[in-house]
């Protein structure tokens, strides 16, 4: 997902990404062909413990083909998000013995997010079948049995009384299991922010293959959405196991291997929810006073109306001098006592996503379209310039001071040097880098390790 830096609302891209070469595509289509011409040997049974649905995986021995005794397999994961939700059905094949890899990814959206309906629920399930249309048109039939179809929502449904949100996901419920796909008692749920740094921390993981050697270095994750913030890493220190607070560790296992992740998801601490704080707001209320709310992080000419959680407010800057100090002060106010640090994470390779991305790339700090490394140092350059123009040539955009601000400061606050290296990418190997991938290849792998002996 693509989380564009504005005013506060978040516009969502549309994109369909076509992975593999030309001849491996043509390959896959010849072996579609003989496959639906002959018959296929069942040779492995998963049963999903909570649901009791069985997963039925095939493999194939077309003579000549590229296929050859590789394990094919589908997943398909629904995106609920708070403006939209999304479809990723994915194709996997794996060569006897190794760890699968992702062949194929096919990508839709629709809006508005499932949680528009929290008061007319049925209307929720025409969209939600609509995009089931889309994983049936691009899975070949004597796949979807045993294709898992999984729906994880995220900040939208969050938001909703628990009730509304309930009802929503039991009507989602109801039209996956009216579906030909494999679905069990847990395929409709409601994320929290540690599972969606942990299924991050996956996908960039595999995608970068890291997780395919035992042994081999992996890397961290840095995730910056608009409520929250996340970080994931796999720490190699004991000292770091032994002095990380309760809730900041979590056990993941993937490929028979148990992995110890420092995973934290720090909610409140995301762009728009920081915006907010930062000038002086608080979440779901106006403001109390004719003035509305000012910051010396906001041009001192700065007059306007900043939208978010549907609250209209009435912000302006103040005239002050030297404002990128004043900036900081208050962004390390919001801060203070926030974040844990640890000492390891600035000797681990990270990978960091959304807003991180969006701002500098906005900022001429990497190819907005490839991507590319930074320092750490590079966002605090990039603010006190912008900040100390700002009587001079307000930016096009009026956070573009607090934003760099903000996000330099997080990531001193993290524990990153200035001189600390970050990829920063959307795509790796032109695959999104969400949390989608991880969480659908996470959940198959945990039918896998439910599997009952082949009859």
């Amino acid at each position: 997902m693509r989380k564009i830096p504005n005013h506060g609302t978040l516009r969502m891209t549309k994109v369909a990404y076509p992975l593999g070469l030309c001849v491996g595509l043509f390959i896959y289509v010849a072996y579609i062909k003989w496959h639906r011409a002959s018959a296929a040997q069942a040779f492995f049974t998963i049963a999903g413990a909570a649901s009791g649905a069985r997963w039925t995986q095939q493999a194939f021995s077309a003579p000549g083909s590229a296929t050859h005794n590789h394990e094919v397999f589908y997943g398909i994961m629904f995106d609920a998000g708070s403006t939209g939700t999304r479809i990723h059905v994915f194709q996997f094949a794996r060569p006897p013995g190794e760890t699968p890899t992702l062949t194929h990814e096919t990508f839709k959206a629709l809006k508005p997010g499932l949680s528009a309906y929290a008061d007319d629920v049925e209307k929720s399930a025409q969209g939600v079948q609509e995009l089931l249309n889309v994983a049936k048109q691009h899975i070949p039939y004597d796949f979807w049995k045993a294709t898992p179809l999984v729906l994880k929502a995220t900040a939208g449904l969050r938001l909703l009384p628990g009730e509304k949100a309930q009802k929503l996901l039991q009507k989602v419920k109801e039209v996956f299991k009216a579906s030909p796909f494999l679905v069990g008692d847990d395929c409709v749920s409601i994320m929290n922010g540690t599972d969606e740094g942990v299924s991050a921390w996956i996908t960039v993981n595999f995608l970068t293959g890291s997780l395919k050697t035992p042994g081999s270095s992996s890397v961290g994750m840095l995730d910056l959405g608009g409520g929250s913030t996340q970080i994931t890493f796999l720490p190699r220190v004991e000292g770091t196991l032994q002095a990380s607070p309760p809730g900041h560790l979590t056990a993941l296992q993937m490929f028979n291997r148990t992995y110890k992740l420092y995973s934290y998801s720090y909610l409140g601490l995301g762009l728009m929810s920081a915006r907010l704080a930062i000038l002086g707001g608080v979440e779901g209320k106006p403001a109390d006073d004719d003035k509305g709310l000012v910051s010396p992080c906001l041009s001192p000419r700065f007059r306007g109306e900043w939208e978010h959680a549907e609250v209209t407010y009435r912000i302006s800057g103040q005239k002050a001098v030297g404002l990128y100090e004043l900036c900081a002060s208050r962004v390390s106010e919001v801060l203070r006592n926030k974040v844990h640090r640890t000492e390891e994470a600035q000797h681990v390779d990270f990978y960091a996503f959304s807003y991180y991305y969006d701002l500098a790339a906005s900022f001429g700090l990497i190819d907005a379209e490839k991507g590319g490394s930074l320092v750490v140092g590079d966002f605090e350059i990039a603010a006190k310039y912008v900040c100390r123009t700002l009587e001079i040539q307000p930016p096009s955009s009026p956070f573009a001071c607090m934003d760099l601000t903000y996000i330099s400061l997080l990531l001193r606050e993290f524990g990153f040097p200035r001189d600390k290296v970050l990829k920063l990418a959307r795509k790796i190997d032109n695959v999104e880098t969400s949390w989608a991938l991880g969480a659908i290849f996470h959940y198959i792998d945990s039918l896998k390790r439910q599997k009952i002996p082949a009859l």
